[in-house]
């Protein structure tokens, strides 16, 4: 195979580089746009222009779910294979037609004009939770406000209680990692697979409930497209609850950690987004596009193809990395520079094509009205920790914690 190096992706969430891997997509970057990466066995496309033709061609396939069921003990492997099962019928893996039948069918609740109806619940849940650390001059800002803020929110549009926010907490960490490219054991697995179980298995009782007490929501609205008949099956109805509630909880977090941790690095930018609110919508497609909570997705070739010159065949897996592209200088000027005026931004963070994250309306508005109320309340504020600690995953980047100090 060409294009051998020993630059790989995995030295992206080593020890070394985890607080920084864009030194090591640029060093892939470098060495070819679409690299064949011997110690992964996969294709690792980095340049900004071959992401975004590979996401935008349907010869390649986003079935890419796969679990080992060997990889189990046998007293395990036939409670959780129907989990593996339910999960390869989210969105996020499957082609038309059916990712289309599903997108249309959910995309109702995330319109413009349906988010943008939110923007007054979103406020007082913000402010609720700054309110209850002001006076302490503190806050840890991932337990204290990035967690709950999605959780709460994705929790109320699809009608289940807020207050169980912290299980959902659990569960959406194991759904992460089963996606998140880092090694796992065989009993870490298992007890993801057994968390996303029961996450399944609580959104088999409150639909059970709502079908007998129907309230106007999304749930409710995903319930009566299955009842419709041959449109929303049950493991379709069950996976992409769970898909929505992690997905519009977990990104989201990383967004305003990361975009936090990046402005405080960067006061001069700080100090810009205080004095210019006006420009917000600019300084989150920045904060996006600087460290995103997303930095790879992969796809699978149905056939052999080409992209950058390269000769890909069938099955191979290509992984897309969002984050470098979102750095390459051929794309943006001065990419390792956090500039929240930038006007030229078509980042990738939500991805690209067909797939292109469904909730970004959603996004947006929290990361607008977040940071737009952290600039007006904490007033010069500072990291207590020198070097935050991130979360090992080659797909999301976030943090762990970030404890902040303010006046």
């Amino acid at each position: 195979m060409q294009d051998q190096t020993t630059i790989s992706l995995v030295d992206a969430i080593s020890p070394e580089h985890i607080n920084n891997p864009y030194v090591i997509y640029q060093q892939l970057r470098a060495a070819d746009p679409v690299l064949w990466d011997e110690r992964m066995s996969n294709w690792v496309v980095t340049g900004y222009a071959q992401v975004v033709a590979g996401l935008r061609d349907n010869r390649f396939s986003a079935e890419t779910f796969m679990v080992d069921a060997s990889a189990f003990p046998e007293e395990v492997r036939n409670m959780l294979g129907s989990t593996a099962y339910a999960l390869t019928r989210q969105m996020l893996f499957l082609d038309p037609p059916d990712h289309t039948r599903l997108r249309n069918l959910v995309s109702k609740a995330f319109t413009p004009r349906v988010i943008g109806q939110m923007r007054t619940r979103i406020q007082a849940i913000v402010d609720e939770l700054l309110d209850k650390v002001q006076a302490q001059h503190h806050i840890e800002l991932i337990q204290d406000f990035t967690y709950p803020l999605p959780a709460i929110v994705i929790a109320e549009m699809l009608g289940v209680p807020s207050e169980d926010r912290d299980q959902f907490i659990q569960w959406t960490g194991s759904f992460a990692a089963l996606l998140g490219g880092h090694e796992m054991t065989v009993e870490m697995l298992v007890q993801a697979f057994q968390d996303v179980s029961e996450f399944i298995n609580y959104f088999r009782q409150v639909i059970a409930q709502r079908r007998s007490q129907p309230k106007d929501d999304l749930l409710q609205a995903m319930i009566a497209a299955e009842e419709e008949g041959n449109k929303l099956s049950e493991d379709e109805l069950l996976s992409n609850c769970v898909l929505l509630l992690a997905a519009g909880h977990g990104t989201t977090t990383h967004l305003i950690g990361n975009g936090m941790l990046a402005l405080l690095r960067n006061p001069d930018q700080w100090q810009v987004l205080r004095e210019h609110p006006e420009q917000i919508s600019l300084a989150i497609a920045e904060l996006l596009r600087y460290d995103s909570p997303v930095q790879l997705t992969s796809r699978k070739a149905k056939g052999d193809l080409e992209l950058g010159g390269k000769t890909i065949l069938a099955g191979q897996a290509v992984l897309f990395v969002l984050g470098a592209a979102n750095h390459d200088p051929a794309q943006f000027v001065n990419p390792d520079q956090l500039d929240l005026r930038r006007y030229e931004n078509r980042h990738v963070a939500f991805g690209h094509g067909i797939h292109y994250c469904i909730g970004s309306p959603l996004a947006r508005l929290e990361g607008e009205i977040a940071f737009s109320t952290l600039a007006a309340r904490l007033h010069n504020p500072h990291l207590e920790t020198a070097q935050p600690e991130w979360f090992p995953s080659a797909v999301f980047r976030g943090l762990n914690e970030l404890e902040i100090s303010f006046s």
